[in-house]
């Protein structure tokens, strides 16, 4: 639960930051990687919908914020993507700051008409969205046969050549 603007944007940045490693990890061949045999979603789509989701989900709780347009169609390049994730995660962090005190994240709201919760649980709602789908993601490069940068910890590969170094 955060309790304070400067909780939530330390775990944002920290957030955003593993995501823009994940984000920064794809190739434009890895956008195509399908999710299974029988979902024509891709990786590229999944990962659009990473960087679009946070305006989305804020801007119903009424967080105005200055960020790119996610209507067009999903990017064929993935450094347009990585840009798109950029610029979204820095005019979140931006707009959480001016607009949101500490003292509304303890207020109700009705989230998308259905959903009550606090600001704080909006909040709540759209790190663990991120984690979520950037742990999707790591799996779909792998699929691609892109090595996923470690997030939390080592992967595969960065953890075999820390063994080797003893």
């Amino acid at each position: 639960m955060y309790r304070s603007i400067e909780q939530v944007l330390s775990d944002w940045n920290q957030e955003a930051a593993m995501t823009l490693k994940v984000f920064e990890g794809l190739s434009d061949a890895s956008l195509k990687q399908a999710v299974s045999a029988t979902r024509r979603k891709t990786l590229g789509e999944l990962a659009w919908h990473v960087a679009s989701a946070p305006a989305g989900i804020l801007g119903a709780a009424g967080l105005q914020i200055a960020g790119p347009d996610f209507k067009r169609p999903v990017p064929e390049s993935a450094a347009e993507i990585v840009d798109a994730y950029r610029s979204m995660s820095a005019a979140v962090a931006d707009a959480i700051q001016a607009q949101w005190t500490d003292a509304r994240l303890s207020e109700s709201l009705l989230l998308f008409g259905s959903m009550n919760m606090t600001y704080d649980g909006v909040l709540t709602l759209v790190v663990r969205h991120q984690i979520h789908h950037r742990g999707q993601m790591t799996i779909l490069m792998r699929q691609a046969d892109v090595v996923p940068p470690g997030v939390y910890g080592p992967n595969e590969e960065e953890g075999a050549a820390r063994a080797a170094r003893g």
